[in-house]
């Protein structure tokens, strides 16, 4: 009777290996298939067969339950080949794990994968956020990645395969979407959702190409602006009293600069989260919890409306609408735009209240902070900024103002 069992070959430690499933026959016939499945050998436990115990190791379970399903499936496969009669054979053997894996991975070439993947967006989790599932802006990042594949496709006449997504492969993709005139982080989106996509497929043993390891996914920090406290206060005293919908738009962008919210957090607001000094706030986007303190225009706004916000309908309507805001304020400032499309640096000129968004609230909120000199680790806590290097990014402040702070750090 054949016997079954689990290894693994490699040496270094933290690099996953290939788990193989043998089988011996006699003295001179051996099985050796190569599963999907993966494991770094610091994990491997030989004795047992099977992926150690370890809280370092997240995938234990999955993989364990994996091998013992292959286990139960060969066992089985050798019990009713033994009760029909007939001969187990590395062969049979071989077609039994392919027929079981055909069933298992379906989705085994590029194309497929990558349609399978996007599918999985319904149900896979983000393990930093909480165990929830990804997000309908994740997926559309992964729809317009395998769009552009799809295209470049047709403008080569190729149909590209797992071992394709090469160096030539990315250079090709970008080329072509510099052609369409496209923004550098656009470019820079859909190969980061390539790379995932790979990364996922390598991770399942569909290909053994990591080529798309060394794929750069570029970006670079648009000219996004930040209100000054000046503009604010313009923006906060001016009459709306003849237009409700311009005075509810205006309030809740007052409440976002002066609490650092997304339009997402600001928008669901209860009388739960604030408190007589402090608000407290579950972020939607990252699943973190925040504690800012009350501002005294948040709480005049927020009595104002008696605890229950107005509540804007879109991100799209409110953006719409807080332009016309500001429009009407007189932000009309020159502004000049820079951003980098089809492989080219261009310029444009805008009025400061064309520029203005959602997102600018969140951003007036960390730059008017840092412009006081508040601590910027503590800025951080509030905006979610993992590093001082992104923060430091994300703010605007001009290099003389930069000085004018170190200036004012002295004179203390």
């Amino acid at each position: 009777m054949a016997n079954i069992k689990f290894i693994i070959r490699g040496s270094e430690q933290d690099t996953p290996v290939t788990i193989y499933v043998t089988s011996r026959f006699g003295r001179n016939e051996k099985l050796m298939y190569a599963t999907p499945l993966k494991v770094a050998p610091v994990f491997w436990d030989a004795e047992r067969q099977r992926v150690k115990n370890s809280k370092y190791c997240e995938d234990k379970d999955v993989v364990n339950a994996a091998l013992n399903n292959i286990e139960s499936i060969l066992k089985r496969f050798i019990d009713e080949a033994a009760r029909d009669g007939k001969k187990v054979s590395k062969d049979t053997l071989r077609k039994c794990l392919d027929s079981h894996f055909k069933k298992q991975n379906t989705n085994d070439d590029f194309h497929s994968f990558f349609e399978y993947y996007i599918k999985l967006c319904d149900s896979r989790v983000n393990n930093h956020r909480g165990g929830q599932t990804l997000s309908t802006s994740t997926k559309r990042s992964y729809i317009r990645a395998y769009y552009y594949v799809c295209e470049l496709e047709k403008a080569t006449n190729k149909t590209f395969s797992f071992e394709d997504i090469d160096q030539d492969f990315y250079e090709g993709l970008v080329n072509y979407m510099q052609k369409l005139n496209k923004a550098t982080n656009t470019i820079g989106a859909v190969i980061s959702s390539v790379k995932a996509v790979m990364g996922a497929a390598f991770k399942r043993g569909l290909t053994n190409n990591v080529c798309f390891k060394s794929f750069h996914a570029f970006w670079e920090d648009g000219d996004n602006i930040a209100l000054t406290e000046k503009e604010l206060k313009l923006i906060a005293e001016h009459d709306f009293s003849a237009n409700e919908r311009y005075e509810r738009v205006r309030d809740v962008f007052i409440l976002g600069c002066y609490t650092g919210l997304r339009f997402s957090d600001v928008n669901r607001l209860q009388a739960e989260n604030v408190g007589e000094r402090m608000i407290v706030v579950r972020q939607k986007k990252t699943d973190n919890t925040v504690v800012i303190p009350v501002h005294p225009e948040f709480r005049r706004i927020w009595e104002k409306y008696g605890g229950k916000l107005p509540r804007v309908s879109t991100p799209q309507n409110f953006n719409n609408l807080i332009k016309c805001v500001c429009k009407e304020c007189g932000l009309n400032e020159p502004i000049l735009k820079s951003i980098t499309k089809g492989g080219k640096r261009i310029t444009t000129s805008h009025e400061k209240w064309e520029l203005v968004s959602s997102h600018t609230a969140r951003r007036t909120f960390a730059t008017n902070l840092y412009r006081s000199g508040f601590p910027s680790i503590s800025i951080m806590q509030i905006t979610g900024h993992k590093t001082e290097d992104a923060f430091l990014r994300y703010i605007k402040v001009s290099r003389e103002e930069h000085a004018e702070l170190l200036a004012k750090h002295w004179a203390k």
